[in-house]
């Protein structure tokens, strides 16, 4: 693995310390081994566990507002307004609710700089993006499945393989960009969540993993509601590179498990309790 580059502060870019073993992972190991680590900042507090946590409770308001409050009229009521934008409660939590996916592809980039065992990294993120395709297509539509759109596990595995594509042949860039070009289009056609910006918006998080400010400023223009993008960023500039609470391997199942079985949760009291699909 190569070894982060040192830049230039006044740039805005910094070199990145080398980190504990990312968060993800039940073994995992540095990047590389150096007798001089870059010491973290103090104001770097947040552990990987502690990432997870803000990922999962700012996804789970952006759903609520996706799934259950758009059906209200009371919810788009305005607070009040800055030029063009109405501040409603759906709006709220729609831009609260983007902090969660950059925090995601930031913690994938960690999961491949650092695990031991990519195989099964990347086995495990198909199982997950399969397991949610029932609960993604109950929740917007209470079908069992349509092959109209695919659920974000979808595109957190392709952005990975695109990550192993980028490395694997990397002394080979033809076959690099064939590889990852091929990731892009099948993102792309296959609609998964967030298409193709979300899987150029992971090679983004690797590519400027050591300028942090260029990071935040080329993802928040990547992707739909910039604000809510900029915002992920403040958290992941606070991340200390250690895994925190989650890490026997059953946490970190249940942490995956989360995503299909918040769904189910809200299908249930959309359809069943609230009667709006």
């Amino acid at each position: 693995m190569e070894k982060l580059s040192s830049a230039s502060p006044c740039c805005g870019c910094e070199s990145q310390p080398l980190s504990a073993p990312a968060p993800d992972q039940s073994a995992e190991t540095p990047v590389s081994s150096s007798s001089s680590i870059t010491p973290l900042p103090k104001y770097c507090i947040l552990s990987g566990s502690m990432m997870k946590l803000i990922a999962v409770i700012t996804m789970t308001i952006d759903h609520i507002g996706y799934y259950i409050m758009r059906y209200y009229d009371q919810c788009f009521v305005s607070f009040f307004k800055i030029g063009s934008y109405d501040f409603t409660a759906y709006y709220l939590s729609r831009t609260i609710g983007r902090i969660a996916f950059p925090i995601f592809c930031f913690l994938i980039t960690e999961g491949f700089l650092h695990t031991r065992n990519r195989l099964r990294y990347g086995f495990r993120l198909l199982l997950f993006a399969l397991a949610s395709e029932i609960p993604f297509h109950l929740a917007a539509n209470a079908k069992l499945y349509e092959n109209d759109s695919h659920n974000v596990f979808f595109t957190l595995f392709l952005g990975y393989l695109g990550l192993c594509a980028v490395e694997y042949f990397r002394r080979k860039k033809s076959l690099q960009i064939v590889s990852v070009v091929l990731l892009f289009l099948i993102a792309g056609h296959a609609n998964c969540d967030y298409m193709h910006q979300g899987f150029c918006f992971i090679l983004l998080m690797y590519y400027l993993r050591s300028c942090r400010i260029v990071q935040a400023v080329a993802g928040s223009a990547l992707l739909p509601n910039p604000l809510g993008v900029l915002l992920a960023f403040i958290p992941i500039n606070l991340y200390n590179g250690k895994r925190g609470f989650i890490q026997h391997p059953v946490l970190q199942y249940l942490f995956y498990l989360f995503y299909p079985v918040h769904l189910l949760i809200i299908y249930y009291f959309a359809h069943y309790s609230l009667h709006l699909i």
